[in-house]
């Protein structure tokens, strides 16, 4: 049985993936869970999801959607976008699949149709990309879209009082569904950070990448990682998102 192994927000940068993977020495046999936004940010957008599909057809892997993947989606599908997906990594990634031919667009296009919502295994540990908002678990969530929008989770979480025993009625409900939730989404150098964070029951995987911090593989059993190099320098030409 090999490792359960949790990828943090991509955005683009394939040559992160390709370091994390030869760091943490990843064989067929570890589970890789990625926790969305395979885009945006840095300039090889399409090179990741090629990479994604081909590591799919060789060993086991979760691929969960991130805002990031829904947007670049919906304009691949419809041609519309909004302002603020253009000015957050969005017009880099359009100018990459403009180089691309149909045929491989609507390869892209099935691909991102197929990413998950969310993941629980039989551990009853959640993998979602952004959180939910439901009290009563994702299974009951109203608003799908806050799978990989909302950030009112990892704000909970980051404000609760550790005094707060999961037993008191002013824990949050949400927490206690699951043994462990692991998400990305909202960078934990917001919070001046560039290694997982963990609080509560909830481990924050994105450390960054899609600015100045490095991309994350954590093993969610021992909670080992290995990091890539600071994902812009592996890109000194591009600015990312910063």
């Amino acid at each position: 049985m090999g490792r359960n192994l949790v990828i943090g927000d991509v955005h683009g940068s394939y040559k992160a993936i390709r370091q994390i993977l030869d760091r943490a020495k990843v064989t067929s046999s570890d589970r890789l869970i990625f926790l969305g936004d395979y885009v945006d940010g840095w300039g090889q957008s399409p090179e990741v999801i090629d990479y994604l599909m081909r590591l799919k057809s060789e060993q086991d892997c979760i691929f969960i959607r991130g805002n990031h993947d829904d947007l670049l989606m919906r304009w691949l599908k419809t041609g519309e976008y909004s302002e603020e997906w253009f000015s957050h990594g969005g017009r880099m990634t359009m100018d990459s699949y403009n180089k691309l031919d149909n045929d491989k667009k609507q390869v892209h296009i099935l691909f991102l149709e197929s990413l998950a919502d969310y993941y629980l295994d039989d551990n009853n540990r959640l993998f979602v990309h952004a959180g939910f908002t439901n009290l009563n678990g994702v299974k009951n969530e109203y608003f799908s879209r806050m799978f990989y929008w909302d950030r009112t989770l990892w704000e909970t979480a980051l404000c609760l009082d550790t005094n707060i025993g999961h037993d008191d009625p002013l824990y949050p409900k949400r927490f206690t569904h699951y043994k462990e939730i692991f998400i990305g989404h909202t960078p934990v150098t917001r919070i001046g950070e560039t290694v997982p964070v963990q609080k509560a029951n909830i481990w924050n995987v994105d450390t960054g990448a899609a600015f100045k911090g490095p991309l994350t593989i954590l093993d969610a059993d021992t909670k080992e990682y290995w990091q890539s190099d600071p994902v812009h320098e592996l890109y000194p030409d591009e600015k990312g998102r910063n």
